[in-house]
């Protein structure tokens, strides 16, 4: 039950950062147990440099807001600017007796909130921060001479799953009071998240944002899809992935809400590995916090030497879909279309951008960091690293997808290829991949005319390769 507080209470300012959402909330659920909860959102991307929010996630979070302030009953406050000081007005114009937040891991977030944390405590304010987006805190994870892992497997299996298992989720605060900021006129709209040609919209019609749809969504999955999703989930036609990674950035669901919903289930590999995935995001964290450059620096520093290519034709052929090669096509459309794309397809159109392109990581995690609506700065570059073969635990620099097989292997019906590539929808199969090769009554029946309505390869996949081991081998010898 929310009911409001009176002026002359005590309140607790419950700031909302990436935990938009009322259960399994621990900020939330200790503020509504000391005093009467004045709930705040504060816009302020301004320190994050080149990683200001992506136009996609801005989109999002006007949605997933708009849905948080629903369950609050129209009493969520909303602010743009500087955190400390927007805390500071409210704290000298209420009954403030303490901020608390849920922390973030984002390296200009943790200087801020140690500094808002030092200024509330030369006022005599309590500052309190809790684990809210994570199973287990970097500093809780890491190997006996304390020193941070950088291997995913043993991170997992040693470091994660022999430490406290995840608490058990949070329910909803009971008999919450909340208070207001009446003086603060500012809606949500006003933070100005929406494009002004709303061409955000069509890619919404594919989600359904905020916390209800979100626990809706996981128990969903866990019912119909969880099973055989180890390898299910490889097949980009299938709906056999849970796509709950927008909905846990932004916090609409906690990591712990789908490991104890997952964790239901009879053990087998399907949920090995489902919870694997989990341990993923928790590793890009730990690398995130632990090296805080991880979205600009190679983390393997002898491929500061690697010798990226400039292209712009070959840039702006990826990032539009139109490479000649049909899985990538398909996945960055896919993108485009939907604010989603693939697991398996990310890597493929990663290593093409990477190693048959030799495009530096930094372009496709920067356009990823725009598009997607779930761009999360740790994954992202934890990700992008690993498919340039910089990062920790990176792929080896031999290993190239090749789009053509892929798409056979994993698309072998093209459902998801024609999907997104309605151009090629007439290509019988055999072709479909490397269209190219196709006989040209063949191309004509099926209505393709190459370098008219589809493209020519832009890059041969076998010289491309070879090229890029060639420049990887070049590396062998450099220090690390």
């Amino acid at each position: 039950m929310i009911v409001n507080a009176s002026l002359s209470e005590n309140i607790i300012i419950h700031w909302f950062r990436q935990d938009l959402r009322i259960s399994d909330n621990p900020s939330l659920v200790e503020a509504a147990l000391e005093g009467h909860v004045l709930p705040i959102y504060i816009l302020d991307d301004i320190n994050s440099g080149e990683h200001k929010m992506g136009s996609a996630s801005r989109s999002w979070l006007h949605s997933s807001l708009s849905a948080l302030d629903k369950s609050l009953e129209g009493k969520l406050s909303v602010y743009i600017g500087e955190p400390e000081q927007i805390i500071l007005d409210l704290v000298c114009k209420y009954n403030v007796k303490g901020v608390f937040w849920n922390r973030c891991y984002e390296p200009w977030q943790i200087v801020r909130d140690q500094q808002i944390k030092a200024t509330l405590a030369a006022r005599s304010i309590e500052a309190r921060s809790f684990k809210g987006s994570l199973l287990w805190e970097p500093w809780e994870v890491l190997k006996k001479d304390a020193t941070p892992y950088k291997v995913f497997t043993p991170y997992y299996r040693k470091g994660c799953l022999q430490a406290s298992p995840p608490k058990v989720p949070f329910p909803k605060p009971s008999n919450m009071s909340l208070h207001i900021d009446l003086d603060n006129k500012l809606r949500i709209n006003d933070l100005d998240l929406l494009p002004k040609i709303r061409w955000d919209q069509g890619l919404l019609a594919h989600w359904q944002v905020g916390e209800t749809h979100a626990q809706l969504k996981l128990d969903k999955f866990i019912e119909n899809h969880f099973k055989h999703y180890k390898i299910a989930r490889d097949f980009p036609a299938l709906d056999a992935v849970s796509r709950l990674s927008p909905h846990l950035h932004f916090g609409e669901l906690s990591p712990n809400q789908v490991w104890h919903a997952a964790t239901n289930n009879e053990a087998t590999d399907d949920l090995d590995h489902f919870l694997s995935e989990l341990g993923w995001r928790e590793f890009s964290y730990s690398l995130l916090y632990q090296f805080p450059d991880l979205p600009s620096n190679n983390l393997q520093p002898k491929f500061d030497r690697f010798p990226w290519l400039e292209n712009e034709e070959y840039l702006r052929s990826w990032q539009t879909g139109q490479t000649g090669h049909p899985l990538v096509d398909a996945g960055m459309r896919e993108l485009w279309q939907t604010g989603y794309m693939h697991n398996r397809i990310r890597m493929v159109v990663g290593s093409f951008l990477v190693k048959n392109l030799l495009l530096h990581w930094h372009h496709g995690e920067a356009w990823f960091w725009d598009c997607l609506f779930d761009a999360d700065l740790a994954v992202n570059s934890a990700s992008w690293q690993w498919i340039a073969g910089c990062g920790a635990d990176a792929a080896p620099y031999f290993r190239v997808f090749n789009p053509s097989t892929q798409g056979y292997k994993f698309d072998p019906e093209g459902e998801y290829t024609r999907r997104f590539v309605p151009e090629l929808k007439h290509i019988p199969d055999k072709y479909l991949f490397r269209p190219w090769e196709a006989p040209d009554d063949i191309l004509h029946n099926a209505g393709v005319k190459l370098g008219d309505n589809y493209p020519y390869p832009i890059v041969d996949l076998k010289q491309s390769r070879l090229s890029a081991l060639e420049a990887f081998q070049s590396l062998k010898n450099a220090p690390n």
